[in-house]
Formats: C-alpha cells, sequence, structure tokens
C-alpha cells in the first residue's frame, strides 16, 4: 500500500477536482495540468503504488472503469481517439505514488509523439524472450 498523496486527498474529499465518476471501487477526475481538454485520471480509491502490488480484483474493477470513462472522454471533446497511458515506477515517470491510468483525448495524430524505436542486436530478442518466459514459468 501507499502513503498519503494526492490521490488519497481527493478520494477523501480534502482538496477539490473536477470528478466525472465514481463508484464503490474507482475514481475518475480531471488532471489538474492536462495533456489535452478532457485528459481524465482513473485511479482505485484503494491506494496501490502500481501494477506491481495491485491485486488482481482491484486492477479488474479498475481497468473496467477506463473502458468505460474512454468513450465518455473521446466523445465529449469531440476527439478521434484516446491514448490511455499508465507509468509504473520512477523509471517510467510515475510522479504520484497511486496507481493511475491517463486517457488523454486526441484528435489527430501529429498531437501524440510515439516513443523512439530501437533495434534488437542480433539474438537478443530470443534471449530475452527466454528469460521472460523463463520468469513466468517460475511463478
Amino acid at each position: 500500500m501507499t502513503e498519503e498523496t494526492i490521490f488519497t486527498k481527493i478520494i477523501k474529499r480534502e482538496i477539490p477536482a473536477q470528478i466525472v465518476y465514481e463508484d464503490e471501487h474507482t475514481l475518475a477526475f480531471l488532471d489538474i495540468a492536462p495533456n489535452s481538454p478532457g485528459h481524465t485520471l482513473v485511479i482505485p480509491k484503494k491506494p496501490f503504488v502500481n501494477i506491481f502490488d495491485i491485486d488482481q480484483e482491484t486492477f479488474a474493477q479498475t481497468m473496467k472503469t477506463v473502458r468505460k470513462i474512454a468513450p465518455a472522454v473521446r466523445d465529449a471533446v469531440g476527439a478521434q481517439g484516446v491514448h490511455i497511458n499508465s507509468n509504473h515506477g520512477e523509471a517510467a515517470g510515475q510522479e504520484v505514488p497511486h496507481l493511475h491510468f491517463h486517457i488523454i483525448p486526441r484528435h489527430d495524430r501529429g498531437e501524440f509523439q510515439f516513443w523512439p524505436k530501437i533495434e534488437y542486436a542480433p539474438g537478443q530478442a530470443n534471449e530475452i524472450a527466454e528469460k521472460i518466459r523463463a520468469t513466468l514459468s517460475a511463478e
């Protein structure tokens, strides 16, 4: 579990937020520093740091809300699509240690720059795939 964060304060209504949806398990609200108008965050009410510590049931409930909110955000702002993103760990850009999913409306592809692509060295992809499969089979 995580420490007190800006998100737990929003859940407790200790600080204001533009809440767009709430149910027993999740909360969705507008990002205070949006990437585009309508940028919405979906969080579980239980305070998990990220995907590495959340239980399956809470994760499924959170993703159900993401699936519900995404088309509403898209349609509300007249977007052509949405970018759904979640960062897990500081190295991945996670700033708030409470699991959250960004739903960012996109009107055209030019609004979003994809990550740079790399090429594997010869044999590297096979080696990494083998390590992932071995880790999964050890569980």
